[in-house]
């Protein structure tokens, strides 16, 4: 059994991309810390959860029902409602980490933590398995190693797509503003800023099927060395099972 490290904001995380994960690591045996700003539970993204405020377009926009109920599960688990701190994470104390993805503002304070940027950076120095899931991988991106290069400098990866994120604004601007809109950069295009080529930055298959416990080939991920990514909940469950595999290796 191995230990997971898995931060989160303290609010506006994806529920599939967390709690995929999460449920599929519990089934392999292995035991999930989670780590918060301050130490409190941390809260997903509501919309994401509910539908509510996602309009005509809630039924494909929203988490779906193996990603809620595993959401779910996750949330009424002892370790999530006991995170440590960040100022108390120790990246040797954990054989790998998992970093899931979510696109509101209450993701802004993990994407932009200095405390965490650094505990990254520790875990691809350690050579440790990393996942790295839609923001995720931005949160990786922007991790700086020993010579001040990101650490996915040099490494293969693929995160949430421009099409995906733009697409996703263009269908809610209209009542939701800028929600879907992180930043004025693309995830895709500042992740690409930080690789060694333009090649490194892989899109995968164009359908937007969501993957599934029976079905997790729909899904897309990356893998390259211990660094393992994906793009959006659609890939959860493909994820999910290759962090695994990556982690029993």
């Amino acid at each position: 059994m191995s230990t997971v490290l898995m931060p989160l904001p303290d609010q506006d995380f994806d529920p599939t991309e967390s709690g995929v994960p999460w449920r599929m690591l519990r089934q392999h045996g292995h035991q999930i810390v989670f780590a918060t700003p301050d130490g409190r539970p941390a809260r997903a993204d509501p919309k994401m959860v509910t539908g509510q405020g996602l309009g005509i377009f809630a039924p494909f926009l929203r988490a779906d029902a193996n990603g809620r109920s595993a959401y779910d599960e996750m949330a009424q688990s002892a370790e999530f409602n006991h995170p440590i701190p960040y100022a108390e994470i120790r990246p040797g104390e954990y054989a790998a980490l998992l970093l899931p993805g979510g696109h509101a503002p209450g993701m802004r304070p993990y994407l932009e933590s200095q405390l965490l940027q650094s505990a990254v950076a520790e875990f691809f120095m350690r050579a440790k398995p990393v996942g790295a899931i839609c923001h995720g991988a931005l949160l990786a991106s922007r991790s700086r190693g020993i010579a001040g290069r990101s650490v996915l400098y040099g490494r293969k990866t693929t995160a949430l797509l421009k099409t995906m994120e733009l697409a996703a604004w263009a269908l809610t601007w209209v009542y939701l503003g800028s929600y879907y809109r992180t930043y004025p950069m693309t995830v895709e295009d500042e992740v690409r800023t930080a690789l060694a080529g333009y090649e490194d930055f892989l899109s995968g298959p164009a359908g937007l099927r969501r993957d599934s416990p029976s079905n997790p080939d729909l899904g897309f991920t990356v893998r390259d060395a211990r660094y393992l990514s994906a793009r959006w909940p659609g890939d959860a469950h493909r994820f999910a099972r290759d962090f695994c595999v990556m982690l029993d290796e």
